[in-house]
């Protein structure tokens, strides 16, 4: 079985899904930046051991309790980043080769990148009179929200939508879709 570590920033509801859903792959590590962050709460419900890490952590894998350290402890095989805000250092794409996974709320390559996040995101499709949005899952390379996409989903944009409920339409979609695209990753990629 896959070991996976989920790395997570706020409510954690894809984290969640992801604790609960995936059959190729068992969560057994959540990393999270955010001493406030819901998901917390939710990896403890599920009995996921669950750490919180400080930018350093991070960023410098010669610390002591460096995140690279902790991936290593746990024989984690694959990373997936489920509302994670923080960009992923180089020392741990260079550690993880195709093994780092993401998930954004938009069709990428459009609204991505630096600060594009949450509502940010349905805010700009909204501004840009976009017809259509929806997610991509995409392998983490050292650009934000770039490297190979590996699935996309779309949801029609109603003239009538608001960041909020074009969030809600996404998050459909991520629950709907996010377990079964990793699970096809891990069958794909031999994890």
């Amino acid at each position: 079985m896959t070991r996976i570590a989920v790395f997570a920033s706020g409510n954690g509801s894809n984290a969640e899904n992801l604790i609960l859903r995936l059959t190729r792959g068992e969560v057994v590590l959540l990393l999270c930046n955010n001493p406030a962050a819901y998901v917390l709460k939710r990896a403890q419900q599920a009995g996921v051991p669950a750490v919180l890490f400080s930018r350093e952590e991070l960023e410098s894998p010669e610390r002591e309790h460096s995140v690279l350290g902790l991936l290593r402890e746990h024989r984690v095989d694959l990373i997936i980043l489920a509302g994670f805000l923080w960009k992923i250092p180089a020392h741990l794409i260079r550690a993880y080769p195709g093994k780092i996974v993401n998930i954004h709320p938009a069709l990428l390559p459009k609204y991505g990148g630096p600060g594009m996040y949450g509502d940010r995101v349905h805010k700009a499709v909204l501004d840009h009179r976009e017809t259509s949005t929806g997610i991509t899952v995409h392998i983490v390379d050292e650009l934000y929200d770039h490297g190979r996409v590996i699935f996309q989903a779309t949801c029609k944009v109603d003239p009538a939508d608001t960041p909020d409920s074009l969030a809600q339409k996404v998050h459909e979609l991520e629950h709907m879709y996010f377990p079964g695209v990793i699970d096809d990753y891990i069958k794909q990629a031999g994890l």
